[in-house]
């Protein structure tokens, strides 16, 4: 049989249907027979890196791999026969030590076992077969689940938000950045504050400014972070995120979405839910562990939700309610958002009087449709042009407040709820913007 026409017609059908795995396994097969182990490794190495479970194909590359060192050898053999001294007479050479007589076949495959280089093999197909079976050396390297950050935010990039900065500093960072005072009133570097208000209004970007501020480290958490269907393991993912935060002290643990998941434990009949409820607890209470130097800031939309016992004295004891950016702070983040657009002739004061009640989120939506409102422009006329005022006005008029829907359920709460003070400077907003 002519190996070479045959190999020539499969080459041009395999390069013709390069997704044809059973043309390509053929092909590998053929190359096997006719001593072409080298190109039939780099076939079969294609089709197990696309299918690893390929049992003929794994088989077939063990084939290929033998072959190819049974080849090299046998080169070897001929290199030294030609470089040795042939005598004329073959039968007057002579050997004083007997020869083995063997089968064969358990020769030759006893010694390609021990003459097959693995290492060499394992290095041409590293990287496209997984192994089967992984196992743990007890020496693999600690992965946290949570990344460990250092912010360079501080309250100073905070663009306007005074009064939220002030109580920030006299309730929290005061204490902690001084040191010698802290010590004379015996104050612990440690504390709890819940960042609370209508959403998109910058809470997670405050969290990480107070973590500049204390120089300390910062790490997020969310609900995705830290919930797992499967039992037992959301209370450990809170244990591991706090010991972390314990190993990089001083260090700023930011949770997320608090509502969910430290939600009252009397609207949860599931018992998953109020088990990660009392974890939370504990490792806030660091019951079995020491939480100097770890600062816990949450944010929610909901603190009303929140179990109450989140509240009390060494934990969460501090609120704060963060509203919708003042004019200082809509200014700043126009300006943010608009800073890397091609813009020309934009009043910055005047785009914040006429967005006032809007959250920064809705801010940054404005600017999306007032650079989309130039972009479909440009392409009409087929000139690109800047972003100017009448775009962002235009689009100023289209967004509504998105806190519709939480002030009036804070509303609901305020004004049937029970009235415990924590929410008294939620009723003072409330009142000032003629909602009660």
């Amino acid at each position: 049989m002519d190996h070479e026409l045959i190999l020539r017609s499969l080459r041009r059908a395999v390069a013709a249907s390069p997704d044809d795995r059973a043309l390509r396994r053929h092909l590998a097969r053929t190359l096997i027979e006719a001593g072409g182990a080298d190109e039939a490794i780099a076939h079969l190495s294609t089709l197990l890196a696309a299918d690893p479970a390929d049992a003929e194909s794994t088989q077939l590359l063990e084939q290929a791999l033998a072959a190819s060192v049974d080849g090299a050898d046998d080169e070897l053999d001929e290199g030294a026969a030609d470089s040795g001294q042939a005598s004329p007479d073959a039968d007057s050479v002579v050997s004083d030590d007997p020869i083995p007589t063997a089968d064969p076949l358990t020769a030759s495959s006893s010694a390609a076992a021990s003459d097959f280089d693995w290492a060499a093999a394992e290095a041409q197909v590293d990287g496209l077969v997984d192994p089967m079976f992984v196992g743990d050396d007890g020496d693999a390297p600690d992965t946290a689940a949570f990344d460990v950050e250092r912010s360079g935010l501080t309250l100073a990039d905070v663009g306007g938000m005074q009064h939220v900065k002030e109580r920030l500093n006299a309730a929290f960072l005061a204490p902690m950045q001084n040191e010698e005072l802290r010590r004379l009133y015996g104050k612990s570097l440690r504390g709890g504050l819940l960042l609370y208000g209508p959403p998109g209004c910058g809470k997670t970007f405050l969290a990480r400014a107070v973590a500049g501020e204390l120089g300390a480290s910062f790490i997020s958490a969310g609900v995705a972070d830290i919930l797992d269907q499967y039992l037992g393991t959301s209370e450990r993912n809170l244990h591991e995120l706090f010991e972390l935060a314990r190993r990089n002290a001083p260090c700023v643990v930011f949770l997320d979405e608090l509502d969910a998941l430290g939600v009252r434990r009397t609207q949860t009949r599931h018992s998953g839910m109020r088990n990660i409820v009392v974890q939370l607890l504990q490792e806030l209470d660091s019951i079995g562990a020491d939480n100097e130097g770890v600062f816990v800031l949450a944010a929610t939309n909901q603190p009303w939700d929140i179990d109450p016992a989140l509240r009390r004295p060494g934990r969460l004891d501090r609120t704060l309610l963060v509203l919708p950016p003042d004019q200082d702070a809509r200014e700043a983040v126009f300006r943010v958002h608009l800073r890397d657009r091609p813009v020309e002739a934009i009043d910055l004061g005047e785009l914040a009087r006429r967005s006032d009640g809007l959250t920064g989120a809705d801010i940054a939506y404005a600017t999306e449709l007032a650079a989309e409102r130039a972009l479909l422009d440009s392409v009409r006329t087929g000139t690109a042009r800047m972003i100017g005022m009448p775009d962002l006005v235009a689009a100023l008029r289209e967004v509504r407040p998105s806190t519709g829907a939480w002030l009036d359920a804070a509303r609901n709460v305020v004004l049937f709820g029970d009235d415990d003070g924590t929410f008294d400077e939620l009723r003072g907003y409330l009142k000032k913007s003629k909602r009660l």
